[in-house]
């Protein structure tokens, strides 16, 4: 796969650690030949994604706040400024409260409930504005990531769920927006992961746990079949595949209750 994605060049945004789902995209997305752009939110983080960067041979590197209007201009005028095209842009930003993604929805704050939607899915909807001027003219592809309690209840999940499944309907629509333009829209929905973001889910261990135990390929995702999914959506034989929620979760999401030796 080294030359498929050969002269593509793309934007990562949601880069936290080496062991993030964002970096498990970016790292395949490289090895198949692309050229990558990262943001980063904040000083802390910057440190970080430097050196991960570096190792995949990029020195282009963007402060983005998303819910900043003016930050997010400044960002991508910057990425403009060195490329006036770019292929895909991946989407990988999600946050929620982690005080609220235990217990019960029932007691979700309304500003929690504003900010998780904002950063988790409006966001989306905001690099799409912006990336769309970097697309028109030959097409490309935006990815975001997504995760099954858009569809079904998972404990402690609460308002992610629900934002996750606005982010699925917001794929679907700018899929319709963008498509004649040439530009697909896609979500990748992997399973439970040993992620920074993943950590903050109360009983995380234990849903990691259940779902390997469980799924048909008795094995949760891994970040090279999450990158490797990217690959094939940001390729030339992802040309036919646009408002998709493609699943990466050992096939989890077709069972109606667990296997039988775990009942």
């Amino acid at each position: 796969m080294s030359e498929l994605l050969k002269g593509k060049r793309g934007l990562v945004m949601g880069v936290a650690n080496d062991r993030s789902i964002a970096w498990g995209i970016a790292r395949a997305l490289h090895e198949a030949g692309a050229e990558l752009a990262f943001t980063y939110q904040g000083e802390a983080f910057g440190k970080r994604l430097q050196p991960l960067a570096e190792s995949v041979g990029s020195d282009l590197m963007v402060d983005v706040d998303v819910t900043d209007d003016a930050s997010l201009d400044a960002g991508f005028e910057a990425l403009a400024a060195r490329w006036p095209t770019i292929d895909f842009v991946v989407h990988a930003i999600a946050f929620s409260d982690k005080s609220e993604l235990t217990g019960r929805i029932l007691n979700t704050s309304r500003s929690n409930f504003r900010n998780s939607l904002d950063i988790s899915c409006y966001s989306f909807i905001e690099v799409a504005r912006r990336v769309h001027p970097l697309m028109v003219e030959n097409g490309g592809t935006m990815l975001t990531l997504t995760y099954d309690g858009s569809q079904r209840v998972f404990p402690n999940y609460n308002v992610m769920g629900v934002a996750k499944a606005a982010l699925e309907s917001t794929t679907r629509y700018l899929a319709n927006d963008l498509g004649p333009e040439g530009i697909r829209v896609n979500a990748i929905s992997p399973g439970p992961m040993k992620t920074l973001a993943g950590a903050a889910i109360g009983g995380a261990r234990k849903t990691y746990k259940f779902t390997e135990q469980n799924t048909p390929l008795r094995s949760n995702a891994t970040l090279e079949a999450v990158g490797g999914t990217a690959v094939y959506l940001v390729s030339d034989a992802g040309a036919c595949t646009t408002g998709e929620i493609i699943r990466v979760d050992g096939g989890y999401h077709v069972l109606g209750m667990p296997q039988y030796d775990n009942l």
